[in-house]
């Protein structure tokens, strides 16, 4: 853990479990803490220099989010992701990704179409120089990006809960460097798609892309 909470920035609208909570997502995200891994909540009530009281609620928060599982005598452990559960997942972001197409292709402006190639731009400049990591943040960002700008807050709001959770199965997948081309070309299809402000184009590029990254997840894990 590199980032203790004093240093998070503290907004009075929030609860001190909300950015543990956050906090917890981060390394989860960047792989600092992976599936299977035992949460300790003495340490992280040292770490964060709080109580171990909303270390707890933070607990049950990723517990609801289907981030980590309690399990009675043996403690908090980050959830480890099925095959039925992958797939499923992958199902549903495909209707979500499905129903941003539809609606962002009639509305989206020439503003927010150059956004999304210089976020395509910077994901290329990241794959080439063999940084996963910095391109999985970039690859999450690109696609949250293009939810928002739907405008639709409950759309991107269930977007990013199940993003969350496919945050534990996504890094196995970005380690392998040579597959962001695939994923790269795709994403110059979605801006391309949405570029003609067409819904139908728009909804079935990105439907296709969650598919092929379900695809090519399989082939990476499988035995």
């Amino acid at each position: 853990m590199t980032t203790a909470l004093s240093k998070l920035q503290i907004l009075q609208t929030r609860s001190v479990s909300d950015l543990v909570r956050e906090e917890i997502l981060r390394l989860i995200k960047t792989g600092e803490l992976a599936a299977g891994d035992k949460l300790n909540e003495m340490i992280f009530a040292q770490h964060f220099k709080v109580s171990r009281a909303p270390i707890r609620e933070a607990f049950r928060g990723l517990e609801a989010a289907g981030l980590v599982k309690l399990e009675k005598n043996r403690g908090v452990f980050v959830r480890e992701i099925g095959e039925t559960e992958a797939r499923e997942l992958y199902e549903l972001r495909a209707a979500l990704d499905e129903a941003t197409g539809r609606l962002l292709a009639p509305r989206v402006g020439d503003p927010q179409l150059k956004e999304l190639r210089t976020l395509l731009k910077r994901l290329d400049e990241t794959a080439a120089r063999g940084d996963m990591t910095l391109y999985f943040s970039l690859n999450i960002d690109f696609h949250d990006r293009i939810v928002e700008m739907t405008g639709n807050a409950t759309l991107l709001e269930f977007y990013r809960r199940v993003i969350d959770r496919m945050h534990l199965l996504r890094r196995r997948y970005f380690s392998v460097t040579h597959e962001s081309q695939a994923s790269q070309d795709e994403h110059r299809a979605i801006v391309d798609a949405l570029a003609t402000h067409d819904p139908e184009r728009a909804a079935a590029t990105m439907r296709a892309h969650v598919g092929h990254g379900y695809q090519r997840l399989v082939a990476v894990t499988a035995p």
